[in-house]
């Protein structure tokens, strides 16, 4: 599956429309650390959004916290607005087993209980371990256990796809 091509660009443009469409009143954007966050602060700044878009971190609630550590974690949880009662639009780069989704989930709980969250990953690439879909993804595409799939982001801004392994 090394010959896996996959236009980040072209697919960032479907998640900036299933966006659109799934974003009703004034709910908020959050994004993932770190290729969440990428999408999410671009997204927000696309549909000329108001406010700061939210950032969250899995890094506190992982199931392997003990063998990690804060390694890794990059930008802390940043969200500027009441999670209690809000409309909430979690993004995130790749979906895999859906671990990464239940700890941020947590950690959006412990800071309030929101009235909805929808989940929008820019790839899901299956091999769930967890009972959790995302309520869109731009593309499904099979990739071997062995091989990761992360978003990277140039110094303009523009997206691409890392396949390792």
């Amino acid at each position: 599956m090394s010959n896996l091509v996959l236009d980040a660009e072209a697919l960032y443009r479907e998640l900036l429309a299933g966006v659109r469409s799934m974003r009703t009143g004034d709910a908020k954007l959050v994004g993932i650390t770190s290729g969440g966050a990428w999408l999410a602060e671009r997204l927000h700044r696309d549909l000329a959004l108001p406010g700061a878009v939210g950032i969250i971190s899995s890094a506190m609630h992982r199931d392997d916290f003990a063998q990690r550590g804060m390694t890794g974690a990059g930008r802390q949880t940043q969200l500027d607005f009441d999670v209690n009662g809000a409309s909430i639009i979690l993004l995130d780069d790749v979906l895999y087993t859906g671990r990464t989704i239940r700890a941020v989930i947590n950690e959006l709980f412990d800071y309030g209980r929101p009235a909805s969250v929808k989940l929008a990953v820019l790839v899901d690439r299956g091999g769930r371990e967890l009972p959790l879909q995302p309520d869109f993804a731009a593309a499904r595409v099979s990739v071997p256990t062995n091989q990761s799939l992360a978003l990277a982001r140039d110094e303009a801004g523009k997206f691409s796809f890392k396949v390792e392994g």
